[in-house]
């Protein structure tokens, strides 16, 4: 047992965060690695300069001078956890979990759910900015 793990641990430090994400999205193989790839192609849409990060053994994350959010993935819900959501403006109301905190803010989605796909990239954009990134032109 505790070579498979020392293995699998190995393993992990070798491979890049965007292939143990994809990983992580096919070993799903359900709704929910459907949702995880769908936001992060939001994310990569939003922000073509965002970092992929494997934080905390198996969470996958997405920087730019600093977190913008991570996506974890439960049996009912996949949760897009914002690093400084309290300091963004949600007008679309996106977030629904982890209000009353100082700092974080969450979208939760369930099975059958979607996100607005505006609203969320408008969401990742006021993250980046936040971090402190400069306004790119397109």
């Amino acid at each position: 047992m505790k070579t498979q793990a020392m293995k699998k641990s190995a393993t992990a430090k070798a491979e890049s965060p965007s292939r143990l994400i994809d990983a992580r999205i096919e070993e799903l193989d359900d709704w929910r690695g459907k949702t995880l790839s769908h936001v992060r192609a939001l994310i990569e849409q939003a922000d073509p300069e965002v970092v992929e990060e494997w934080k905390w053994r198996g969470v996958p994350a997405w920087s730019h001078d600093g977190i913008i959010c991570t996506g974890e993935t439960y049996k009912s819900v996949v949760k897009l956890t914002f690093a400084k959501g309290a300091s963004l403006e949600d007008p679309s109301g996106l977030f629904n979990s982890s209000l009353e905190g100082n700092t974080r803010r969450v979208i939760d989605i369930h099975e059958g759910e979607t996100v607005d796909a505006g609203a969320f990239k408008a969401l990742v954009k006021a993250a980046v900015a936040l971090n402190g990134s400069p306004a790119k032109k397109r």
